[in-house]
Protein backbone atom coordinates (compact mmCIF):
# COMPACT_ATOMS: atom_id res chain seq x y z
CA UNK A 1 0.00 0.00 0.00
CA UNK A 2 1.25 3.46 -0.92
CA UNK A 3 2.46 5.38 2.10
CA UNK A 4 2.41 9.17 1.53
CA UNK A 5 4.66 9.68 4.56
CA UNK A 6 7.34 7.49 3.02
CA UNK A 7 7.06 9.42 -0.25
CA UNK A 8 7.47 12.71 1.60
CA UNK A 9 10.52 11.39 3.44
CA UNK A 10 12.04 10.23 0.17
CA UNK A 11 11.30 13.54 -1.53
CA UNK A 12 12.92 15.49 1.29
CA UNK A 13 16.12 13.42 1.03
CA UNK A 14 18.39 15.45 -1.26
CA UNK A 15 20.74 12.54 -1.85
CA UNK A 16 17.88 10.29 -2.94
CA UNK A 17 16.48 12.95 -5.28
CA UNK A 18 19.95 13.47 -6.75
CA UNK A 19 20.20 9.71 -7.27
CA UNK A 20 16.88 9.70 -9.13
CA UNK A 21 18.13 12.52 -11.34
CA UNK A 22 21.34 10.60 -12.15
CA UNK A 23 19.41 7.43 -12.99
CA UNK A 24 16.90 9.36 -15.12
CA UNK A 25 19.69 11.10 -17.06
CA UNK A 26 21.38 7.76 -17.64
CA UNK A 27 18.12 6.27 -18.94
CA UNK A 28 17.55 9.23 -21.27
CA UNK A 29 21.13 8.92 -22.52
CA UNK A 30 20.67 5.22 -23.26
CA UNK A 31 17.44 5.89 -25.15
CA UNK A 32 18.29 9.04 -27.11
CA UNK A 33 22.05 9.12 -27.68
CA UNK A 34 22.17 6.53 -30.50
CA UNK A 35 19.60 8.54 -32.45
CA UNK A 36 21.46 11.79 -31.78
CA UNK A 37 24.84 10.42 -32.82
CA UNK A 38 23.50 8.77 -35.97
CA UNK A 39 26.27 6.13 -36.02
CA UNK A 40 26.29 2.37 -35.91
CA UNK A 41 28.11 1.47 -32.64
CA UNK A 42 29.91 -1.42 -34.33
CA UNK A 43 30.89 0.30 -37.60
CA UNK A 44 34.37 1.73 -38.07
CA UNK A 45 34.61 5.15 -39.75
CA UNK A 46 37.89 5.17 -41.65
CA UNK A 47 36.92 8.29 -43.58
CA UNK A 48 36.23 10.71 -40.72
CA UNK A 49 37.60 8.87 -37.71
CA UNK A 50 41.30 8.53 -38.54
CA UNK A 51 43.55 11.33 -37.33
CA UNK A 52 47.26 12.06 -37.48
CA UNK A 53 49.57 9.05 -37.44
CA UNK A 54 46.54 6.78 -37.81
CA UNK A 55 45.24 7.60 -34.35
CA UNK A 56 41.53 7.88 -33.53
CA UNK A 57 40.26 11.44 -33.66
CA UNK A 58 38.90 13.30 -30.66
CA UNK A 59 35.57 15.13 -30.43
CA UNK A 60 34.49 16.59 -33.75
CA UNK A 61 31.42 17.53 -35.73
CA UNK A 62 31.22 14.02 -37.18
CA UNK A 63 31.81 12.27 -33.86
CA UNK A 64 30.83 14.32 -30.81
CA UNK A 65 33.00 12.34 -28.39
CA UNK A 66 35.48 11.08 -30.94
CA UNK A 67 36.07 7.47 -31.89
CA UNK A 68 37.61 4.49 -30.12
CA UNK A 69 40.70 2.47 -30.98
CA UNK A 70 38.84 0.78 -33.86
CA UNK A 71 37.45 4.12 -35.11
CA UNK A 72 33.90 3.43 -33.92
CA UNK A 73 31.75 6.30 -32.63
CA UNK A 74 32.37 6.58 -28.89
CA UNK A 75 29.07 8.27 -28.03
CA UNK A 76 27.04 5.58 -29.77
CA UNK A 77 29.00 2.78 -28.11
CA UNK A 78 28.61 4.38 -24.67
CA UNK A 79 24.85 4.64 -25.16
CA UNK A 80 24.52 1.06 -26.38
CA UNK A 81 26.70 -0.01 -23.46
CA UNK A 82 24.24 1.78 -21.17
CA UNK A 83 21.39 -0.17 -22.73
CA UNK A 84 23.19 -3.47 -22.25
CA UNK A 85 24.24 -2.68 -18.67
CA UNK A 86 20.80 -1.46 -17.59
CA UNK A 87 19.00 -4.35 -19.28
CA UNK A 88 21.25 -6.92 -17.64
CA UNK A 89 21.19 -5.15 -14.28
CA UNK A 90 17.40 -4.89 -14.08
CA UNK A 91 16.59 -8.41 -15.30
CA UNK A 92 19.34 -10.06 -13.24
CA UNK A 93 18.12 -8.15 -10.19
CA UNK A 94 14.57 -9.34 -10.85
CA UNK A 95 15.80 -12.94 -10.99
CA UNK A 96 17.86 -12.52 -7.82
CA UNK A 97 15.07 -10.81 -5.86
CA UNK A 98 12.49 -13.39 -6.95
CA UNK A 99 14.63 -16.36 -5.94
CA UNK A 100 15.80 -14.71 -2.71
CA UNK A 101 12.27 -13.70 -1.72
CA UNK A 102 10.90 -17.20 -2.39
CA UNK A 103 13.65 -18.91 -0.40
CA UNK A 104 13.46 -16.36 2.42
CA UNK A 105 9.68 -16.63 2.74
CA UNK A 106 9.74 -20.43 2.70
CA UNK A 107 12.60 -20.64 5.18
CA UNK A 108 11.21 -18.03 7.56
CA UNK A 109 7.73 -19.52 7.58
CA UNK A 110 9.11 -23.03 8.18
CA UNK A 111 11.43 -21.97 11.03
CA UNK A 112 10.42 -23.46 14.37
CA UNK A 113 7.59 -25.53 12.86
CA UNK A 114 7.18 -29.12 11.80
CA UNK A 115 8.87 -28.04 8.56
CA UNK A 116 12.05 -27.02 10.38
CA UNK A 117 14.09 -29.33 8.14
CA UNK A 118 13.26 -27.12 5.15
CA UNK A 119 14.52 -24.04 6.96
CA UNK A 120 17.70 -25.82 8.02
CA UNK A 121 18.45 -27.13 4.52
CA UNK A 122 17.80 -23.79 2.83
CA UNK A 123 19.88 -21.80 5.29
CA UNK A 124 22.82 -24.19 5.06
CA UNK A 125 22.74 -23.73 1.28
CA UNK A 126 22.61 -19.96 1.75
CA UNK A 127 25.56 -20.13 4.16
CA UNK A 128 27.58 -22.00 1.54
CA UNK A 129 26.70 -19.40 -1.09
CA UNK A 130 27.62 -16.51 1.19
CA UNK A 131 30.97 -18.10 2.03
CA UNK A 132 32.23 -17.37 -1.51
CA UNK A 133 33.21 -13.81 -2.47
CA UNK A 134 30.48 -12.70 -4.87
CA UNK A 135 32.61 -11.31 -7.69
CA UNK A 136 35.01 -14.26 -7.49
CA UNK A 137 32.06 -16.65 -7.77
CA UNK A 138 30.64 -14.72 -10.74
CA UNK A 139 34.01 -14.66 -12.52
CA UNK A 140 34.58 -18.38 -11.94
CA UNK A 141 31.18 -19.34 -13.32
CA UNK A 142 31.48 -16.86 -16.18
CA UNK A 143 34.88 -18.27 -17.15
CA UNK A 144 33.54 -21.83 -16.97
CA UNK A 145 30.68 -21.11 -19.37
CA UNK A 146 31.56 -21.88 -22.96
CA UNK A 147 29.37 -19.63 -25.12
CA UNK A 148 28.45 -16.39 -23.38
CA UNK A 149 25.15 -14.72 -24.30
CA UNK A 150 22.94 -12.18 -22.57
CA UNK A 151 20.86 -15.10 -21.24
CA UNK A 152 23.99 -16.69 -19.80
CA UNK A 153 25.05 -13.45 -18.12
CA UNK A 154 21.55 -12.95 -16.69
CA UNK A 155 21.48 -16.44 -15.21
CA UNK A 156 25.03 -16.22 -13.84
CA UNK A 157 24.40 -12.88 -12.14
CA UNK A 158 20.82 -13.56 -11.07
CA UNK A 159 21.43 -17.01 -9.63
CA UNK A 160 24.58 -16.13 -7.68
CA UNK A 161 23.38 -13.01 -5.88
CA UNK A 162 20.20 -13.98 -4.04
CA UNK A 163 21.75 -15.44 -0.88
CA UNK A 164 21.85 -12.20 1.10
CA UNK A 165 18.29 -11.37 0.03
CA UNK A 166 17.06 -14.74 1.28
CA UNK A 167 18.61 -14.22 4.70
CA UNK A 168 17.12 -10.73 5.10
CA UNK A 169 13.64 -11.83 3.99
CA UNK A 170 13.79 -14.90 6.26
CA UNK A 171 14.46 -12.67 9.25
CA UNK A 172 11.64 -10.30 8.29
CA UNK A 173 9.26 -13.21 7.68
CA UNK A 174 9.91 -14.61 11.15
CA UNK A 175 8.92 -11.23 12.60
CA UNK A 176 5.78 -10.81 10.48
CA UNK A 177 4.38 -14.33 10.84
CA UNK A 178 3.70 -13.78 14.56
CA UNK A 179 1.44 -10.78 13.94
CA UNK A 180 -2.19 -11.16 14.98
CA UNK A 181 -3.70 -11.15 11.50
CA UNK A 182 -1.33 -13.89 10.35
CA UNK A 183 -2.15 -16.03 13.39
CA UNK A 184 -5.86 -15.43 12.74
CA UNK A 185 -5.48 -16.48 9.09
CA UNK A 186 -3.87 -19.75 10.13
CA UNK A 187 -6.57 -20.34 12.76
CA UNK A 188 -9.25 -19.88 10.11
CA UNK A 189 -7.65 -22.63 8.05
CA UNK A 190 -6.09 -20.54 5.30
CA UNK A 191 -3.40 -22.49 3.50
CA UNK A 192 0.28 -21.63 3.53
CA UNK A 193 0.70 -20.26 0.00
CA UNK A 194 -2.11 -17.66 0.24
CA UNK A 195 -0.79 -16.54 3.64
CA UNK A 196 2.70 -16.09 2.21
CA UNK A 197 1.59 -14.26 -0.94
CA UNK A 198 -1.33 -12.19 0.36
CA UNK A 199 -0.26 -11.34 3.88
CA UNK A 200 3.46 -11.86 4.50
CA UNK A 201 4.93 -10.82 1.13
CA UNK A 202 3.34 -7.30 1.16
CA UNK A 203 4.77 -6.78 4.65
CA UNK A 204 8.32 -7.62 3.55
CA UNK A 205 8.09 -5.64 0.30
CA UNK A 206 9.89 -2.63 1.82
CA UNK A 207 13.20 -4.42 2.43
CA UNK A 208 12.88 -6.10 -0.98
CA UNK A 209 12.59 -2.73 -2.74
CA UNK A 210 15.65 -1.40 -0.92
CA UNK A 211 17.67 -4.53 -1.69
CA UNK A 212 16.62 -4.37 -5.34
CA UNK A 213 17.85 -0.77 -5.71
CA UNK A 214 21.25 -1.63 -4.28
CA UNK A 215 21.36 -4.84 -6.30
CA UNK A 216 21.06 -2.98 -9.61
CA UNK A 217 24.30 -1.13 -8.82
CA UNK A 218 25.94 -4.40 -7.83
CA UNK A 219 24.86 -6.01 -11.11
CA UNK A 220 26.29 -3.13 -13.15
CA UNK A 221 29.65 -3.56 -11.44
CA UNK A 222 29.57 -7.35 -11.84
CA UNK A 223 28.72 -7.17 -15.55
CA UNK A 224 31.46 -4.58 -16.09
CA UNK A 225 33.99 -6.78 -14.30
CA UNK A 226 33.05 -9.78 -16.45
CA UNK A 227 33.37 -7.74 -19.63
CA UNK A 228 36.67 -6.18 -18.52
CA UNK A 229 38.10 -9.65 -17.83
CA UNK A 230 36.92 -10.88 -21.25
CA UNK A 231 34.45 -13.41 -19.85
CA UNK A 232 31.38 -11.28 -20.55
CA UNK A 233 29.50 -10.66 -23.78
CA UNK A 234 31.74 -11.21 -26.82
CA UNK A 235 32.77 -8.40 -29.20
CA UNK A 236 31.63 -6.36 -30.99
CA UNK A 237 28.86 -5.91 -28.39
CA UNK A 238 29.37 -2.57 -26.66
CA UNK A 239 29.66 -2.87 -22.88
CA UNK A 240 31.27 -0.43 -20.48
CA UNK A 241 33.65 -3.05 -19.07
CA UNK A 242 34.89 -4.07 -22.51
CA UNK A 243 35.30 -0.41 -23.46
CA UNK A 244 37.51 0.06 -20.40
CA UNK A 245 39.59 -2.94 -21.41
CA UNK A 246 39.99 -1.77 -25.00
CA UNK A 247 40.57 1.86 -24.05
CA UNK A 248 43.43 1.15 -21.64
CA UNK A 249 45.65 0.28 -24.59
CA UNK A 250 45.50 3.92 -25.73
CA UNK A 251 45.07 5.68 -22.39
CA UNK A 252 48.26 7.71 -22.94
CA UNK A 253 47.07 9.28 -26.21
CA UNK A 254 43.28 9.11 -25.78
CA UNK A 255 42.38 9.04 -22.07
CA UNK A 256 38.71 9.71 -22.92
CA UNK A 257 38.43 6.06 -24.01
CA UNK A 258 38.87 5.05 -20.36
CA UNK A 259 37.43 8.10 -18.62
CA UNK A 260 34.07 8.03 -20.46
CA UNK A 261 32.98 4.43 -19.66
CA UNK A 262 34.52 4.64 -16.18
CA UNK A 263 32.56 7.81 -15.47
CA UNK A 264 29.30 6.24 -16.61
CA UNK A 265 29.86 3.20 -14.39
CA UNK A 266 30.56 5.55 -11.49
CA UNK A 267 27.43 7.64 -12.18
CA UNK A 268 25.22 4.55 -12.48
CA UNK A 269 26.49 2.97 -9.27
CA UNK A 270 26.29 6.23 -7.29
CA UNK A 271 22.80 6.94 -8.63
CA UNK A 272 21.29 3.57 -7.75
CA UNK A 273 23.04 3.47 -4.37
CA UNK A 274 21.67 6.92 -3.48
CA UNK A 275 18.19 5.82 -4.50
CA UNK A 276 18.56 2.66 -2.40
CA UNK A 277 19.69 4.60 0.65
CA UNK A 278 16.82 7.04 0.20
CA UNK A 279 14.32 4.21 -0.04
CA UNK A 280 15.80 2.58 3.06
CA UNK A 281 15.37 5.78 5.06
CA UNK A 282 11.90 6.48 3.66
CA UNK A 283 10.59 2.99 4.33
CA UNK A 284 12.16 2.71 7.78
CA UNK A 285 9.23 2.00 10.13
CA UNK A 286 11.12 3.74 12.94
CA UNK A 287 10.79 7.05 11.11
CA UNK A 288 7.81 9.30 11.85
Amino acid sequence: MFDPRAFRRFKSNRGAVFGVVLVALLAVFAILAPALSGHNPNASDFQNGVGAAGRPIGPSGAHWLGVDNLFRDLLSRLAHGARVSLLIAFIATAISITVGAFVGLASGYAEGSRLQAIDTALMRFVDIGLSFPYLLLVMAIGAAVGEVTITTILLVLGLTSWFGTARVIRSKTIQVRSLDFIVASRALGQSTVPILLRHILPNVAGPLIVIASASVAQMIIAESVLSYLQVGLPPPTATWGRMLYEGQRMVAVAPRLVVAPGLLIFVAVIGFNLVGEGLRDALDPQED
